[in-house]
């Protein structure tokens, strides 16, 4: 999760530099819009994280429900043979 922000951290920050910059605005412009950029994209890649990580969770326990059906029907069906 802490990869994610600092990913998140740095991408906004250099998103947010060169839109600045390109539009030509003066260096504490730049540099405010930088750190504006950053805090939002962080934020935004956290959100994301948790739910991407929230959906992976879902998914495995998913998974060992059906793994444990098939293994009590099997189960079932070599007790009733």
């Amino acid at each position: 999760m802490k990869s994610l922000l600092i990913i998140g951290g740095l991408l906004g920050f250099c998103i947010g530099l060169l839109f600045s910059w390109a539009e030509q605005g003066s260096g504490p412009a730049c540099l405010w819009h930088a750190c504006l950029a950053a805090y939002v994209t962080a934020v935004l890649m956290r959100w994301w994280g948790a739910a991407w990580r929230k959906g992976l969770e879902e998914s495995l326990h998913e998974r060992q429900f059906i793994s444990e059906q098939v293994r009590l029907s099997s189960l079932s069906k070599a007790s009733k043979s």
